[in-house]
């Protein structure tokens, strides 16, 4: 073994991501590839309504974040209740 290197043992655990145990419409925001996922559109699709303002999305230094809530919107799930329903 060299200096400064781990070698991964069969037996550890994988190392989990802190995004799974947050659930998907209570995260801010998700990737494009994320957002492909959970609406069950293509990319293309995405970004063109990204292009038409149906969906918002923040950029942050080249990272381009989808914000859920506007996913939500876009597939009518109703993030708060509304009256009347």
């Amino acid at each position: 073994m060299r200096r400064g290197r781990r070698l991964e043992c069969a037996t550890q655990e994988p190392k989990r991501n802190p995004l799974d145990c947050i659930p998907f419409a209570q995260r801010l925001t998700c990737t494009v590839a994320e957002a492909c996922e959970a609406t069950g559109l293509g990319r293309t699709k995405i970004y063109e309504l990204i292009g038409n303002g149906r969906v918002a999305t923040t950029t942050i230094g080249r990272r381009r974040l989808v914000v859920v809530q506007s996913l939500s919107s876009l597939v009518g799930i109703n993030v708060a209740p509304t009256k009347g329903r």
